[in-house]
């Protein structure tokens, strides 16, 4: 018996009667077979042509293609039915790089770091899909889409009643709107010009792609977000200035940002806020996706108070975020890290639990350590409280 393959547009979960009517078949998808039972004559007919085995290979090979398009939108459908449950915070954003900080994108590790301080269970869902905006992230919620982190926080807030800025006054209010837009509109841009521009050779390497053209597609990728990046750079204005000159704006905003912290343990005091969420989102790019470059030396260097900064909201509210130990020292000498004036410090014990699990999504069983309980729970999953019970104050 042969089969032939067709295809038709008859969308999913749809039956066809096909035929005599005798046989139904099931649609999942486009593709539909069904069987031939009066072409004997023409296959002998054709005997072992050349031109009928290269047209044998050609329908094998569109029918394998076909099937894995098949199961790939039967996975597609069966993902979406699974984080599409009633209450459930759905996160799209971009895939976890291989290494570095949990996303490359300041926006999208800023709203997951803002989930995790408002303590709100949420999905993710890497599956690189812009909003309708065209924007990256968006959250999904009871079939709502909402995209740009600040609608995403308002929204959160409206629905779920969560407030990280309850305790702020008005005027502390005003000053972190201001702090967040310094760093989003400004220095955002200052941040993905070392990242994409001046140092996308490295950055691409960290672009999570598998197969055996997994480096040629890490180079298209780097290449293409370069040139998005310089465009619309050229486009803000900021783009138009020297390679000196942008790295001039970025120390000005790092130095505001660390005048602005001092010693205290947040932004706006002793208790985290929206803010926190904001600007961590952007010096974790320059404290772990840069290496060696001015930022990653100005954050571990003159601002180290930025760095302790960092690593203080990484341990409290990514206790599965691993950093290797080199990235808890700072550079010491003012000619960087590759000077031999510099040497290497560490920084100060912050006395919190950080987790040593990959930020990787994948299910592992976790072991006791110091400075865990005997289930292996971080402080992050567990009743214990750190800095004067912080979360009480979205109660």
């Amino acid at each position: 018996m042969y089969w032939r393959v067709g295809a038709l547009e008859l969308g999913r979960n749809r039956s066809f009667l096909f035929g005599n009517g005798e046989t139904l078949l099931s649609l999942q998808g486009y593709i539909i077979a069904y069987p031939l039972q009066e072409y004997g004559r023409i296959m002998s007919a054709l005997g072992f042509d050349s031109w009928w085995r290269k047209t044998l290979y050609i329908t094998g090979g569109a029918l394998l293609a076909a099937a894995a398009y098949l199961l790939h939108e039967l996975l597609v459908i069966r993902k979406e039915q699974e984080l599409d449950s009633e209450d459930t915070i759905v996160l799209h954003q971009f895939a976890r790089p291989k290494t570095g900080a949990p996303s490359l994108s300041p926006f999208c590790l800023k709203i997951e770091t803002y989930l995790r301080m408002a303590d709100l269970p949420y999905q993710n869902y890497f599956d690189g899909k812009l909003s309708p905006q065209g924007k990256m992230p968006w959250i999904m919620y009871n079939s709502e889409q909402v995209s740009g982190t600040e609608f995403i926080i308002d929204f959160l807030e409206d629905k779920l009643g969560v407030n990280l800025n309850s305790e702020l006054s008005p005027r502390e209010k005003a000053i972190a709107r201001a702090v967040i837009k310094m760093v989003e509109e400004h220095f955002y841009w200052t941040i993905a010009y070392c990242q994409w521009v001046d140092n996308v050779e490295e950055t691409q390497k960290m672009l999570n792609t598998d197969g055996p053209m997994s480096d040629l597609l890490q180079r298209i990728l780097g290449h293409v977000t370069a040139g998005i990046i310089k465009r619309e750079m050229y486009g803000h204005g900021i783009g138009r200035f020297s390679r000196e000159h942008i790295y001039s704006l970025m120390e000005r905003d790092m130095r505001s940002l660390a005048t602005l912290l001092g010693d205290k343990q947040y932004l706006m005091g002793s208790k985290f806020s929206t803010v926190d969420a904001a600007v961590f989102g952007h010096l974790a790019q320059a404290m772990w996706t840069l290496p060696g470059s001015r930022p990653e030396q100005l954050i571990k260097g003159e601002f180290i108070n930025l760095a302790l900064y960092c690593e203080r909201i990484r341990r409290k509210f990514w206790p599965d975020w691993f950093v290797d130990v080199d990235d808890l020292y700072t550079f010491r000498g003012s000619e960087g890290p590759n000077s031999n004036s510099a040497s290497l410090s560490p920084l100060v014990d912050l006395g919190m639990y950080s987790n040593s699990l990959s930020f990787q999504e994948q299910e592992r069983t976790l072991s006791p350590s110091p400075d865990s309980d005997i289930t292996g729970r971080s402080i992050f999953d567990s009743d214990m409280d750190t800095e004067c019970s912080e979360t009480d104050q979205l109660k």
